[in-house]
């Protein structure tokens, strides 16, 4: 008695096949492969893919012309240095997507509306004060008096005072306007960005 193969590795006792080509009820391995395989293959694209093409299935040198885009198939990524964001529609009412403007560097002191023309206010905590001499023309120096180094603690009639012992500064550019000071008060950077003093 000789075997022969039947089922995919199966032998027939008898030597014949069974029926007159492949039998139809799959085999253990088929089985298995078919479900290994059945969720890959569920969302694989049909679609052809050059062989150098990237991951997005686009050849180096772009699509063929007059070729279209089968369904499920990827679209074509955005060149290089093209702003992706600004061209294409959001999901909401088909509107681009603004950018958000990027945030200035720096300390945020306060509000700009809250220093009144001809005066100014002091930030304690980061030892400046700022000035606004006229309408929008604003003003930073050192909180710090340059005589024995209190802080200057009021701003009144034009002038920055000193509690300690009585200095006096110009708002407009932190001069000495009566000592004992011996130097004027060190300038400090400033910028208004949408009624925010900050320093920087």
């Amino acid at each position: 008695m000789t075997l022969q193969s039947g089922r995919d590795g199966e032998s027939t006792p008898d030597g014949e096949s069974r029926g007159a080509g492949r039998d139809p009820r799959p085999t253990r391995r088929g089985v298995l492969l078919g479900v290994g395989l059945g969720g890959v293959l569920a969302g694989c694209s049909t679609a052809a893919v050059p062989y150098d093409a990237n991951e997005a299935g686009v050849p180096p040198n772009g699509p063929a012309p007059g070729a279209m885009p089968s369904s499920g198939a990827m679209t074509s990524p955005a060149a290089p240095g093209s702003d992706a964001m600004s061209s294409s529609p959001s999901p909401r009412g088909g509107q681009a997507r603004k950018k958000a403007k990027p945030k200035p560097k720096g300390t945020v002191l306060g509000a700009a509306s809250d220093i009144p023309v001809g005066g100014g206010a002091i930030y304690t905590a980061a030892k400046v004060v700022v000035t606004q001499p006229a309408s929008g023309q604003y003003k930073a120096f050192s909180a710090v008096c340059t005589h024995v180094g209190c802080l200057v603690n009021k701003v009144t009639s034009g002038t920055i005072g000193c509690p300690c012992h009585g200095s006096e500064f110009k708002i407009t550019n932190g001069a000495v306007v009566a000592g004992p000071a011996p130097s004027p008060l060190p300038a400090r950077q400033i910028k208004i960005v949408d009624d925010q003093v900050i320093l920087l």
